[in-house]
């Protein structure tokens, strides 16, 4: 299927490595042209190196820290053509609620909340202009099966999630699509920190198995596609069938 992206230039976050890596990876593979942001300048030079060996891909990269709003308005103004936005973040770690402190809550929000505001407010003007925009989120499926600990992750990735169910219908008509891609038991080093509740959460996926980045990075090009412009506001979880929620 061609999802006729090719030459749209696209900005994907946290991208050095896990699930950012292999949404730029099936985005370079559609022929789109990436640039890489993550904070490891080593680690997105090597992923640059690895993607850049396909013929005929446009690759690209920039160190930065988005948990800070002067970096993220730096990354905004080094790209100020994007037709295709995946924001991701790696969660906070696990902490029982109780230790959870006030400067705990403000790292979380601005990493996993208003990092990707910020950037989706920054694209928006000029998607809206061109009459083509994807956005992306890379949230959790957390925000539908509450996982114990990840209180941090859980409450921002929400906050997310309702600023994207307002805003994505606000834009529509605009052919911008805005959805988020939740993650559930995908094998990367994220699932294998939770340790043995990572384990248990596999032994329950009706697939039998964890999923691999790359299933998941095909999601992740399948919703930036030209013609997928009906998907709106949508939370896509991708677990092998964990959740069971019929909503």
């Amino acid at each position: 299927m061609d999802l006729e992206i090719a030459g749209r230039r696209a900005l994907v976050c946290g991208a050095s490595t896990g699930l950012g890596f292999a949404c730029a990876r099936a985005l370079c593979a559609e022929g789109a042209h990436v640039t890489l942001v993550s904070r490891d300048e080593n680690k997105l030079r090597l992923a640059a190196e690895i993607l850049s060996a396909s013929p005929n891909q446009g690759v690209e990269w920039l160190a930065a820290d988005l948990s800070r709003p002067d970096e993220r308005s730096a990354v905004l103004e080094s790209s100020p053509i994007v037709d295709i936005l995946v924001t991701n973040a790696g969660g906070p770690p696990a902490i029982p609620y109780p230790d959870i402190n006030i400067a705990l809550w403000h790292r979380a929000l601005e990493l996993n909340f208003l990092s990707a505001v910020d950037l989706i407010q920054g694209v928006l003007p000029g998607m809206i202009e061109r009459r083509f925009g994807r956005i992306v989120n890379v949230t959790s499926v957390a925000v539908k099966k509450p996982v114990e600990h990840l209180e941090l992750s859980t409450a921002s990735r929400m906050a997310l999630t309702g600023y994207v169910a307002s805003v994505s219908r606000q834009v529509a008509k605009f052919n911008v699509t805005i959805n988020n891609l939740l993650p559930g038991t995908i094998f990367t080093n994220r699932l294998r920190e939770l340790g043995p509740v990572a384990e248990k959460m596999i032994e329950e996926v009706p697939a039998g198995r964890a999923g691999t980045p790359e299933e998941f990075g095909a999601a992740c090009a399948f919703l930036c596609g030209s013609s997928v412009s009906f998907l709106v506001g949508q939370n896509l979880v991708i677990d092998g069938g964990l959740n069971r929620s019929t909503l």
